[in-house]
């Protein structure tokens, strides 16, 4: 269904505000976007920043405008991940079936790219400029340099707000009866690090992996660049016996290197002078409802659903977001009071089951991944799974390699779990996992739970 051309505002110039602009200029409306900070494409980009990991839903969406293979061109798939445990070799997961693969993306580049192909469509980007309030009905913006001084007021017929977890739209919203929020802060925070290329150009480690080094209450990942560099991220508490706030001095930082990741430490480079100078960063998850208001305002991405980063999936979220937004402006035309209605509906159960998986994943990486019950377990049901793919699809699998909800990939996934809890009590487990024995219980169980 055709849509009358309307003169659109999205606030935030992210990944997610441009990929909004690109859909929108495809079916003809008039699309500025607003950012309070200055063009990406002009400023380096580094110190706050964990890369991204492109899966389906991710390429789906840029699928639908034709973007996939010009994202490609700056993107390294990884096919598994690499466990660094000390005093052990590295060991390596397969993540899914022959050939799928999340892509390891640096956030930066990708975000100029998107800017680049949003302003080709023929968006029009309005850097440096603070939106201070939004008045809601009239769907009016005002801008300018402080919230003290003169303010400039721009009308249009729809704004989106895709300005992230602190969203200035959200926040006016907030302000209406009825409006439901929540932000919850983990009491791990993170800090960017840095693999270089070898003098040659190419990787330190194998580039086709996730790098996981798992220790329990923290853990350090590693990401690949097309540069040959690998983006390093430290998650770490905040407070307490080995925590940022414990680690003042740069001999601090060595000594920490020293005894939890003896075998990367001397590759990070200026390991002390980043340590220092990147920022420590906070993870939310942030809840709200609703999401949009009238026919007027809609938020997309982390402005309505802010989720912290252990599943890869706050970026695949958000451009879910907009492919589905998409799919009902196709469906109701003009209407976008049923546009808006639907797309709250739809999106708001997943969102919330992508926030409580992200935050499992957490667990899973940092302590699980190197307790061997649990590499027990993740191989019998790889072993099931294989001899019954129709049967048994693990979570994993469900989110990332999938474009089915969310909120079912939770679901299954708690039940999968149970049977899982069952089928690890059986004796001797660790020398039958492979056995006729325990494919017959899981398929009793699985009969049983439906």
């Amino acid at each position: 269904m055709k849509q009358t051309p309307k003169n659109i505002a999205i606030i935030g110039s992210g990944l997610v505000g441009s990929l909004l602009a690109i859909y929108l200029r495809k079916f003809g409306h008039t699309v500025t976007v607003f950012d309070r900070r200055p063009d990406i494409r002009t400023i380096k980009f580094s110190g706050r920043s964990i890369n991204l990991a492109m899966s389906n839903r991710g390429w789906r969406s840029l699928q639908k405008v034709g973007l996939e293979d010009k994202i490609k061109e700056i993107g390294i798939p990884l096919d598994k991940r690499a466990m660094h445990v000390n005093e052990k070799p590295v060991y390596f997961q397969k993540y899914g079936k022959e050939g799928e693969a999340i892509w390891s993306i640096s956030r930066g580049i990708l975000n100029k790219r998107m800017i680049d192909l949003a302003e080709a469509e023929g968006t029009e980007f309005r850097f440096n400029e603070k939106v201070w309030d939004v008045d809601l009905p009239e769907a009016k913006i005002y801008t300018g340099e402080t919230e003290k001084s003169e303010w400039k007021e721009y009308q249009y017929d729809i704004i989106f707000g895709c300005d992230g977890a602190f969203s200035r739209v959200r926040h006016k919203m907030q302000r209406r009866s009825r409006f439901d929020y929540s932000q919850d802060f983990i009491d791990v925070g993170y800090k960017e690090l840095t693999i270089p290329a070898n003098e040659d150009g190419t990787h330190k480690l194998d580039k086709n992996s996730f790098h996981i080094w798992p220790r329990g209450a923290f853990m350090l990942i590693a990401m690949p660049n097309i540069d040959g560099s690998f983006t390093c991220t430290l998650f770490l508490p905040f407070e307490g016996e080995v925590s940022f706030e414990s680690i003042r001095t740069e001999d601090d930082a060595r000594a920490f290197f020293k005894e939890y990741f003896p075998n990367v430490r001397k590759e990070i480079e200026n390991l002390t002078k980043d340590f220092f100078q990147n920022p420590t960063s906070a993870m939310v998850t942030m809840k709200c409802y609703p999401w949009t208001y009238w026919n007027k305002v809609a938020l997309v991405g982390d402005s309505a659903h802010a989720i912290v980063p252990f599943y890869g999936q706050g970026m695949n979220a958000g451009f879910e977001d907009i492919y589905v937004l998409q799919g009902l402006m196709e469906k109701h035309g003009d209407d976008w009071e049923s546009i808006f209605s639907e797309y709250q509906k739809q999106r708001k159960p997943n969102a919330d089951a992508i926030a409580e998986l992200s935050y499992r994943n957490f667990v899973e990486m940092s302590s699980k991944t190197a307790d061997p019950k649990f590499l027990l377990q993740k191989k019998i049901e790889k072993h099931f799974a294989a001899k019954h793919p129709e049967k048994w699809i693990p979570i994993y699998s469900r989110v990332t390699f999938s474009d089915r909800p969310y909120a079912e990939a939770l679901a299954i996934g708690d039940q999968q779990e149970k049977i899982m809890k069952e089928v690890m009590k059986l004796p001797n487990i660790d020398d039958t996992w492979d056995s006729k024995e325990v494919e017959d219980k899981i398929l009793r169980l699985l009969k049983d739970s439906k």
